[in-house]
């Protein structure tokens, strides 16, 4: 793997009112990796997560994706970058078919800007064809294919974690923020799940994520960080982790 890290989160604070949820906050993601992040309840993993896209501002440190500093960026500019992010519990658009939620998800439609309805109808067209082409591609990937034109308020808990991938997918990125994808996932869909992100990296991908799950953490991650009260307190291959002191007494247990 390249030694330039693709994510890199220096010195990231973030206080709600008295509580510091994220505390100068340091570390880095390689490129073409599967890197988890891991920590108890509150330790501010799901806050940085939302930092790193965009959707709070940092009240100090700095966020680097690509060598380009994000912090301060709304979450459209991150994603342009190629930087996007999943949720814990699935946002499709529930009254739309499967492909009509991808096409939505992706990057780059002319007919996203009204006025081009109307001085550029050929290209809003052009890119319409293009993106339904790419949206039929992407269930097929996702083991979407067969619920492609169902409504997506029809999907299982499992095809919505999909449908949840594929949109980030869409959007064409080169790091994907996972927000604990198997909860709630049978374990053979979570399986399936895992060996398609494994696929993707291997073609090129990053993904950094948030998961509970210690098997699919010591079993499918590059690298695990360990976060506990704001702060990064572990770093390395799963079984280093595992066997860490500071990660044992505060997270895993004795």
């Amino acid at each position: 793997m390249d030694s330039n890290p693709i994510l890199g989160v220096h010195e990231v604070q973030k206080a709600f009112g008295g509580i510091r949820a994220v505390d100068r906050c340091t570390l880095t993601v390689a490129p073409r990796s599967i890197t988890g992040l891991i920590g108890p309840n509150g330790a501010g993993k799901s806050t940085l997560f939302n930092l790193i896209a965009g959707l709070y501002r940092p009240d100090g440190g700095a966020i680097r994706f690509g060598g380009v500093r994000i912090d301060g960026l709304p979450p459209y500019e991150i994603v342009q970058l190629g930087l996007t992010k999943t949720w814990q519990i699935p946002h499709e658009l529930k009254n739309l078919t499967v492909l009509e939620n991808l096409v939505l998800a992706a990057k780059g439609n002319a007919g996203e800007h009204l006025t081009n309805l109307f001085i550029r109808p050929r290209s809003v067209r052009s890119d319409e064809k293009r993106l339904r082409a790419r949206a039929r591609e992407v269930p097929a990937l996702t083991q979407l294919e067969s619920v492609a034109n169902e409504h997506a308020k029809t999907l299982s808990g499992g095809q919505k974690k999909l449908l949840e991938l594929a949109r980030a997918l869409m959007s064409d990125p080169s790091l994907v923020l996972l927000d604990e994808p198997v909860a709630g996932v049978n374990q053979t869909l979570a399986a399936s799940l895992m060996d398609l992100i494994a696929t993707l990296r291997r073609d090129g991908r990053t993904f950094f994520l948030i998961e509970h799950d210690m098997n699919v953490v010591m079993n499918r991650c590059d690298t695990v960080i360990v976060m506990h009260q704001g702060r990064k307190i572990a770093e390395g291959t799963p079984a280093t982790v595992k066997a860490d002191p500071a990660v044992i007494e505060s997270y895993l247990g004795g």
